[in-house]
């Protein structure tokens, strides 16, 4: 299958710079696979598609200010440094991507931070130009670049400079309201919709909520370069599944009628990952999910998505079509461009439902 052959045309006016004035107002397009209806609600309507036997799942990683500047140590020459994760190679190390005025070579060493972290580079990747860096400073990683750095937002939402007023919204917005663990560069956007209100409502509606943890990392702006989707490699991405995630998932699975709703893309990941690898049992324990999910595929754990709208040939829209069809998305992406929705990160959400969920259970 040919990578142009998810490819769209976006207004750019429709790519969402900032997010709603609060959450838990987006519009989000129910996507209707087995009948090819679609229809324009919005997210805090969700519980009309949810029955007290459904199981909803989460990615509670948490963004960390993971972009930061500065400069060479032997020179005035500005840096911008993007942490990525803690290096398998060097214990203690980051690996983190660099753009500077010059080429980061091996033992250079640079000041960030205001100075208060000091990095050089032990390692370079000639495939992806990832650097492994030793780091120098006091207290916390992750306070110290909370306390001086900024949300490594992507690329299509534009910031202007560090002093863009935007960037105080984005290290509140840029999150949802349920993260916790430390670690993502990227957030798992389908989560920024919801509002401690909504949750608490679909609680009350009878729909068991757990999480998993995948700390997304920057391969998921990634574009596929390869004309043969088949030939594009994903980056991988550390996940965790605790104990009461595997156990409520096996419960569901035996209960006639309840749906497993994966909220994100992330988490679908995080699920079939270890599905994959278990014969279809999602366990609970750690690993490292590179899973490439496009059609044909057939989803082990995942009966529904909530996802937002996704690039051009992304591996995200080609993850989406495999949950219901190329054809069938790239007419639901038409239909959303035509009614305006607003797309990518800030943007709106869709909910698809490959299969039509039973009649509501009755309530107790």
């Amino acid at each position: 299958m040919k990578t142009s052959d998810f490819d769209y045309q976006l207004p750019t006016e429709l790519i969402a710079q900032v997010p709603p004035p609060s959450r838990g107002i987006s519009r989000m397009m129910v996507v209707h696979a087995e009948t090819g209806v679609f229809e324009h609600r919005h997210i805090g309507d969700i519980l009309s598609y949810l029955n007290p036997d459904d199981l909803m799942v989460f990615n509670d990683t948490r963004v960390f200010a993971a972009r930061t500047f500065g400069h060479w140590e032997d020179s005035p020459g500005k840096v911008e440094v993007l942490f990525v994760e803690p290096s398998g190679q060097f214990p203690g190390a980051w690996t983190a991507l660099c753009r500077s005025s010059r080429p980061a070579r091996i033992g250079a060493r640079m000041l960030l931070a205001d100075g208060l972290l000091k990095a050089e580079i032990l390692a370079k990747s000639q495939r992806d130009g990832h650097l492994d860096l030793a780091l120098e400073y006091e207290g916390d990683l992750f306070d110290l670049l909370d306390g001086h750095g900024v949300p490594p937002v992507p690329p299509y939402i534009r910031r202007d400079t560090l002093e863009d007023p935007r960037t105080q919204t984005d290290r509140e917005r840029y999150q949802t309201v349920y993260a916790r663990e430390r670690g993502a560069v990227a957030a798992p956007t389908a989560g920024l919709h919801f509002s401690e209100e909504l949750l608490r409502n679909i609680d009350r509606h009878g729909v068991l909520r757990r999480f998993v943890t995948l700390h997304v990392g920057p391969g998921t702006f990634r574009p596929v370069k390869a004309d043969r989707i088949e030939d594009h490699v994903m980056d991988a991405e550390r996940y965790e599944i605790p104990v009461s995630t595997a156990e409520a998932i096996a419960d569901l699975r035996r209960r006639p009628g309840g749906r497993l709703i994966a909220v994100g893309s992330t988490t679908v990941r995080t699920l079939e990952t270890c599905a994959q690898a278990n014969d279809g049992i999602v366990t609970p324990g750690k690993g490292r999910s590179r899973i490439f999910i496009y059609p044909p595929y057939r989803f082990r754990t995942v009966d529904a998505m909530l996802t937002n709208f996704h690039l051009p040939q992304s591996t995200l829209l080609m993850m989406v079509s495999a949950l219901t069809s190329r054809e069938l998305m790239l007419e639901a992406y038409a239909e959303a461009i035509r009614e305006k929705y607003r797309f990518y990160s800030y943007g709106d959400c869709m909910l698809i439902l490959p299969h039509e969920p039973p009649a509501p259970l009755p309530r107790s």
